[in-house]
């Protein structure tokens, strides 16, 4: 009768063949190698989204993004463009082309006491300047233009806000040289 018996070297190539596989097994399931292009593998991403509106005013939403390779999250926001980036966060910006959320519920153009006109976080008299833009020449308005800035003009929509701008333009006061 003839035994067999199991030499070491064939165990230990058993072993590294075992080993092999289940690393390829591995390399396999996560091709994107996930934990080397996500910021740190384990820990969420904080993901800022900055969003800048025609008046000024920044908005900003934060979320966070779990075992997300990098790319896929770039990708994810492409239409937003990266501002800085480090292991713990990723900070996106983009310009909106409208006014602000604020602007809309609560805005109203007015002047301030220089007579520059600008924009305000509720009536004028409240001083929330939010954005301003030139000087009126107070003297060339008539007097009922007049009273609305001081009263305030309410702003509803971009529309309205580019209409309010130039309408106001002509009396702005121009530098003498």
């Amino acid at each position: 009768m003839k035994v067999f018996h199991r030499s070491r070297n064939f165990t230990n190539l058993t072993l590294i063949m075992l080993i092999a596989v289940g690393l390829m097994i591995c390399i396999q399931s996560n091709p994107m190698n996930v934990h080397a292009e996500t910021l740190d593998g384990n820990t969420p991403i904080k993901i800022i989204l900055q969003q800048e509106y025609l008046d000024g005013e920044l908005s900003e939403e934060v979320t966070h993004e779990y075992d997300l390779p990098l790319n896929a999250i770039k990708e994810k926001y492409k239409n937003w463009h990266l501002v800085t980036q480090n292991e713990k966060e990723l900070v996106f910006h983009r310009a909106v082309d409208d006014i602000s959320p604020l602007l809309k519920t609560n805005g109203y153009f007015g002047i301030t006491g220089d007579g520059t006109l600008s924009t305000f976080n509720g009536k004028p008299e409240t001083n929330e300047v939010i954005q301003s833009f030139f000087q009126i020449d107070i003297k060339k308005l008539e007097s009922h233009r007049q009273d609305e800035l001081r009263k305030g003009i309410r702003i509803q929509s971009r529309d309205q806000y580019f209409e309010v701008i130039k309408s106001f333009e002509s009396y702005s006061k121009t530098e003498k040289k």
